[in-house]
């Protein structure tokens, strides 16, 4: 194999040209005091040696990279890459790179994550914690001590004067399942998340208080806490909940992922959605449009969240570490479709 070719440097340049590497860095950066027959004569030739300035040995002579790093839990469908393009839209507009690493749901790989970050001296960290991270925080606490914004987006730790923006999980669910019970709904199964991510916790107590406020019951067999956000744990758990409860006549899942695989055990037992069991779940996933029946889904204002990810960390930049503004909130959006639409005639409340 080809050995890789070695990247021109500044001195490289200087002396191919017989100039001092001030001189020429001073060229390259359109300096007053070199003339413009210099400067031609420097950008043809780093131009005919492939020239490229390292950003990162010029970010730390300025003090600043004008980079900003985000670590995701896994860009696997439509939430988190919404998230990114709503960060790079209002960073490029800041003049702000975007560095992402993935942590794969993994502690030890956010851990490298942040790392990795740290020495490309990003000027600000925008986060969702992984699966595992549970209440490990020692590596935010690093990113604080050296100064470095931190902004959780999404999925936040419990850590006191954290600055976040996330989404009202526990509305967004309390208005699913209060709709499901207004289409007549009375024994509403939940397919949980892990519980000690934010996100799944606040679905799990919005679910339960819809059903409070409604004078229904909340039996531990109705709910099945999903051993991983996949489409095989889906099936698993939508079988369990039949094997249990078999008058089951809806469903409100934490996520979209696993309600595919739910809807799949569905579909081969032959109970007929909405008709029999009328289902909604979490994220506006582009798929979800796309069954038939089309679902009902809880928006979780992905690319909003990205951008006001971007905006606190800008403040935080601005108004230096003392300045701790309150997590941001923001409202879900509740999208019915057919999925929610039971066919079953309203029955009281509590019957």
């Amino acid at each position: 194999m080809a050995a890789k070719k070695q990247q021109t440097s500044l001195r490289d340049l200087a002396r191919h040209l017989s100039l001092s590497t001030s001189t020429v860095s001073r060229a390259l950066a359109d300096h007053r005091d070199i003339s413009e027959v210099t400067k031609q004569r420097v950008r043809q030739a780093a131009q005919e040696l492939s020239y490229r300035p390292n950003q990162l040995a010029a970010a730390l002579r300025r003090g600043h990279s004008k980079t900003v790093g985000v670590i995701v839990p896994h860009i696997n469908g439509y939430f988190f890459p919404a998230v990114m393009n709503g960060i790079e839209k209002v960073a490029t507009r800041e003049g702000f790179s975007v560095m992402m690493c993935q942590s794969n749901e993994d502690l030890r790989r956010e851990q490298q994550n942040i790392d990795t970050l740290l020495a490309a001296q990003v000027e600000g960290i925008l986060l969702s914690v992984s699966a595992t991270t549970f209440g490990e925080v020692a590596h935010f606490e690093q990113v604080r001590r050296q100064g470095v914004p931190l902004v959780f987006f999404d999925r936040a730790p419990a850590l006191p004067q954290a600055t976040a923006v996330v989404l009202d999980d526990f509305q967004g669910a309390f208005q699913a399942v209060s709709h499901l019970i207004e289409q007549g709904c009375r024994r509403i199964m939940h397919l949980a998340g892990p519980q000690h991510l934010n996100t799944s916790r606040n679905r799990f107590l919005g679910y339960q208080a819809a059903l409070a406020a409604h004078g229904l019951p909340c039996a531990d067999s109705f709910v099945y806490s999903l051993p991983a956000l996949t489409h095989a744990a889906g099936r698993q758990g939508m079988l369990h909940l039949l094997g249990t409860e078999s008058t089951l006549d809806a469903v409100f899942a934490a996520y979209a992922i696993p309600s595919v695989g739910a809807l799949e055990v569905l579909r081969e037992q032959q109970r007929r959605v909405p008709q029999d069991i009328a289902f909604a779940c979490f994220s506006n996933e582009p798929f979800t449009a796309m069954l038939q029946p089309q679902l009902t889904v809880v928006d979780q204002r992905a690319e909003q969240m990205g951008e006001t990810a971007v905006r606190l960390f800008l403040q935080l930049l601005k108004r230096g570490p003392d300045y701790l503004p309150p997590p941001l909130v923001l409202k879900p959006e509740l999208i019915i479709r057919g999925s929610s639409l039971h066919q079953a005639p309203a029955r009281p409340v509590g019957a």
